[in-house]
């Protein structure tokens, strides 16, 4: 973009909550995980997993992880769980089922995960309702947008004309990401800078969810960042901040929320 000066989505840090500063109290951060099959050992069995980046990045970012594995779908579960640590995470992984969002599902899109769906929707309108800080990374973004009344680009190959966003093979893309002034993710990663945000993903939103602000874009108009407005910490993001370790700006964000969300409670 012209006149743009290029970073990385990733790039340093704006807090003093990196590493565990000494002093500073560190919160609890629930992130969810995959339900799959999984190999151990003589063990073939369904396992919750969640690949060791994420939380390596809340950890360097001065919080401590826990798992949350998918649970059964009860909103008292949901709040419970919402009552025991201080933000959220909503991870990466398989495609939203159609179906939550009013569409027949096309070829392209993977087979539906009821269990993520289900749970994940719950925490994020319990998180909303109690103003839990919270990330939304990727997948994270679209279960939020379609469980506020939002919709989703299937694949989104047919709408940009290209794999620009998804190369395959467990290989990134790098695609840039334009942030929108007066946003929360302008204060947290700076406005009108082209960022580089990594990409897998082949599905992004298409119609913007009542609440939802839309904080960041790529030059086709592909939504890379919403927020949600009225709650000290809700940002969803369609790039893997996770895998650009030099930067821990939004997992600093959100640990700096959920202090001060832990002390407020104290």
């Amino acid at each position: 973009m012209s006149g743009s000066r290029t970073t990385t989505v990733s790039t340093g840090s704006t807090t003093g909550a990196l590493g565990g500063t000494p002093g500073l109290l560190r919160p609890v951060i629930g992130v969810t995980t995959y339900l799959e099959q999984a190999q151990t050992g003589v063990w073939d069995v369904p396992a919750s997993f969640l690949p060791k980046v994420y939380f390596e990045a809340v950890y360097a970012a001065g919080g401590i992880p826990v798992l949350l594995p998918p649970q059964p779908v009860d909103p008292e579960i949901a709040r419970a769980v919402l009552g025991r640590i201080d933000g959220l995470i909503v991870a990466g992984g398989k495609d939203v089922d159609p179906a939550r969002y009013g569409q027949e599902r096309e070829a392209t899109t993977d087979e539906p995960r009821p269990d993520r769906d289900d749970w994940e929707t719950e925490l994020l309108i319990a998180a909303i309702e109690l103003e839990v800080p919270f990330l939304g990374i990727c997948r994270g973004l679209q279960v939020l947008n379609v469980a506020l009344g939002g919709t989703l680009h299937q694949h989104l190959p047919n709408v940009v004309g290209s794999d620009r966003y998804s190369l395959g093979g467990g290989v990134f893309a790098d695609n840039e990401v334009l942030v929108a002034p007066e946003t929360h993710v302008a204060e947290l990663l700076g406005a009108g800078e082209t960022l580089i945000g990594k990409s897998y993903h082949h599905q992004a939103i298409d119609e913007l969810a009542p609440g939802l602000a839309v904080s960041a874009t790529s030059d086709d108009g592909t939504v890379q960042a919403v927020e949600v407005a009225g709650v000290p910490f809700g940002i969803g993001v369609q790039w893997h901040p996770e895998h650009t370790p030099d930067d821990l700006r939004l997992f600093a964000g959100l640990v700096d929320a959920a202090r001060a969300y832990r002390e407020a409670a104290l």
